[in-house]
């Protein structure tokens, strides 16, 4: 097959056609990555499935080519990711300052902070894409899918990712039909101490799982076992609760009120202890960049296809002109926040615009790093938001002191607005790198990608704030005010905007409770020597620290269901460890898993449309109370038998022709 198609080769690439595939394809991952991230707080790379749908549908068009392709998952990677903003911007509905998603403020966090994404990245492309050798997983395996389906397979692993997503579908069908379970639940309780185990009946979290791999796959158990094995224990045999609270009860208000915080002192950590690390490599990577920009403008049009990028002075002047729209964005906001009267204090709206401009560049670098080390998937964006959070609150909060109830929830209100654009930089650049890096391998032009990349933040901007709208007026959000009509048994949990938002209050109203998160801290730091000690004794092992950190802070239903995925996905490793078609298994599996998660994902974005239109909360349900027992069973049963049947497919022998 050909690897990368060569500098000389003159096909089409940046195509009229390739950007309108890639916007639709843009519309059904925004909508799957918004559930699932709006559900559990993960979302999923989509450059993957992104290019095994597009050859499946160019494969009927004249002239389609590996570098239209590449264009086509690039637009819909770019734009999915930029999902990710829904770790933070739903804060602005938990905390009462928004009744939804308005579409000009939402649509705008999201392109000013996408397209600052894009720029940001374009410089150090070089440097981290060319020049290192970082593995880039998701972005070589996407490589790798184009390259086979240039060679004739064009719709290589299509079937894969169709079944994956049936399976899925059918399965959460059959638990809003109420014919499965769709969670079990145990409770233990040793003497005056209780705690509970738990495992969700969630394909996407196996597919999940699968993607993140053994490593934080374990990790994530590990802060399971912290979080459910050693903290609720404790804390309810120590801490007393009123006689008509049950035990089970005394054991989920421990969790959520102070275990979780464990979590965010541990993800904290790992986030701070992340950007040390690139700080050196991040500096050689900015100095490398700049040679090579001074080396373009010597050279000019000599400069081979492969490496020309957008003009630095176009990067600049694109960068700088986002100040101006973001600076009216924040000014209307904080307008439109009663506690701060007819005139906000401008001095907070400059100080929030240096903040995103220059933090944005600093967050850019580092999660580029991050996605060439680890993965767009593994990277922690969610840890980058609650670093930018005590960034900001911290001093203002120093600076305000004791303000009155109406101004301190107005500042609230524009610290969790200003966290979420930089949240959509770090996302935009943890994707962005890994599709250049795509580009790379196959041979494209690394300017057109470049716009592709803008096209895809425009589109994504556009889709997500009526389908934010559509989630949150179908589910509500579990830590929310009650909305009439609203299920608590299926609202969603969007659990990183809601410690952002705790975290936020909590800071501004020098009412937060630091034990806890000091606490997590240590523990974060006591790992990072693990992790270090195990770096520089073995060869393979590590402790990813932020993936603790979430198994903590995340449900312990969800934690077991990612876990379980994980090590799905290791034997799979193993047991295909000598066969010759190991690769082509492998990256079998992983079309199944990207099914996985995005056939359970629409399907709840199909459910919540089903619910906005009948006004019932559980529309589909034929079975009531009285099977649950059976579904119970039904339900446990049905989910190994499926998961068994998944793992025997990417078992099952395989050549290129079939992924």
């Amino acid at each position: 097959m050909q690897d990368r198609i060569p500098d000389s080769a003159s096909l089409p690439e940046l195509t009229l056609r390739g950007l309108v595939l890639g916007a639709l394809i843009t519309i059904v991952f925004t909508a799957a990555n918004l559930y699932l991230a709006l559900k559990v707080g993960i979302g999923i790379a989509t450059s993957i499935p992104a290019a095994v749908i597009s050859m499946g549908v160019l494969r009927f068009t004249r002239n389609a080519n590996m570098l239209e392709n590449n264009i086509v998952q690039t637009v819909a990677s770019s734009a999915g990711t930029l999902t990710a903003v829904v770790l933070s911007l739903p804060g602005l509905v938990l905390i009462g300052a928004w009744s939804g998603f308005p579409f000009w403020y939402t649509a705008g966090i999201c392109a000013i902070g996408g397209i600052l994404g894009v720029t940001y990245t374009v410089p150090l492309r070089r440097a981290l894409v060319v020049e290192t050798a970082l593995p880039f997983p998701e972005g070589v395996a996407a490589a790798e899918i184009l390259r086979v389906g240039a060679a004739g397979n064009k719709d290589a692993g299509l079937r894969d990712v169709v079944l994956g997503a049936v399976a899925a579908a059918g399965f959460a069908l059959a638990g809003a039909i109420k014919l499965f379970a769709e969670s079990f639940t145990g409770w233990i309780r040793i003497g005056g101490a209780t705690t509970g185990v738990s495992a969700s009946f969630s394909f996407a979290l196996i597919g999940a799982g699968w993607l993140v791999g053994i490593t934080v796959g374990l990790a994530s158990l590990l802060g399971f076992v912290i979080a459910w094995g050693v903290a609720v224990p404790y804390l309810t045999l120590t801490v007393p609760h009123a006689p008509e609270v049950s035990d089970v009860a005394h054991a989920v208000t421990m969790w959520r009120t102070q275990v979780r915080f464990l979590g965010v002192g541990c993800i904290a950590v790992a986030a701070v202890w992340t950007l040390l690390q690139l700080l050196r490599p991040m500096l050689r990577g900015i100095q490398a960049s700049m040679r090579a920009l001074r080396q373009q403008r010597a050279g000019g049009s000599a400069l081979p296809r492969t490496e020309r990028d957008m003009p630095f002075n176009r990067i600049v002047q694109i960068s700088l002109a986002m100040i101006v729209p973001l600076t009216a964005l924040l000014s209307i906001f904080a307008t439109s926040q009663a506690g701060f009267g007819d005139t906000p204090p401008l001095v907070l709206i400059a100080a929030a615009v240096v903040f995103v401009m220059l933090f944005g560049f600093l967050v850019a670098a580092a999660c580029g790093y991050m996605a060439g080390l680890i993965g767009a998937s593994n990277s922690p964006i969610s840890g980058i938001g609650i670093v930018a959070t005590i960034l900001v609150a911290v001093p203002l909060a120093a600076l305000l002191g004791d303000v009155d109830g109406g101004l301190r929830d107005a500042v609230v209100a524009l610290i969790i607005f200003t966290v979420s654009v930089i949240v959509a930089v770090a996302t935009i650049s943890n994707d962005n790198l890994q599709d250049l890096k795509t580009g790379q391998l196959v041979g494209a032009t690394p300017w057109k990608q470049q716009v592709a990349l803008i096209v895809g933040v425009l589109v994504g901007a556009c889709v997500i704030p009526p389908m934010m709208d559509l989630l949150y007026q179908a589910y509500g959000f579990a830590s929310s005010l009650p909305r009439a009509g609203m299920d608590p048994r299926q609202a969603l949990a969007a659990p990183q905007a809601t410690l952002i938002a705790t975290l936020t209050k909590g800071i501004v109203a020098a009412s937060i409770d630091w034990t806890q998160i000091l606490l997590g801290a240590a523990i974060g730091v006591a790992l990072i020597v693990v992790d270090v000690v195990l770096q520089r004794t073995t060869r393979n092992a590590r402790l990813p620290v932020l993936a603790v950190g979430l198994g903590i802070y995340l449900p312990a239903g969800t934690s077991i269901a990612i876990v379980l995925g994980a090590v799905l996905a290791w034997l799979l490793n193993r047991a295909l460890k000598n066969r010759a078609d190991r690769e082509a298994s492998l990256r079998r599996g992983v079309l199944l898993a990207s099914g996985l998660i995005v056939g359970e994902s629409l399907f709840g974005v199909a459910l919540a449309t089903i619910i906005l239109a009948t006004g019932a909360q559980e529309p589909l349900a034929l079975l009531g109370p009285s099977f649950e027992p059976t579904a119970d069973w039904l339900g446990g049963l049905a989910f190994l038998a499926i998961a068994l049947f998944l793992y025997r497919r990417g078992h099952k022998p395989s050549g290129h022709e079939t992924l």
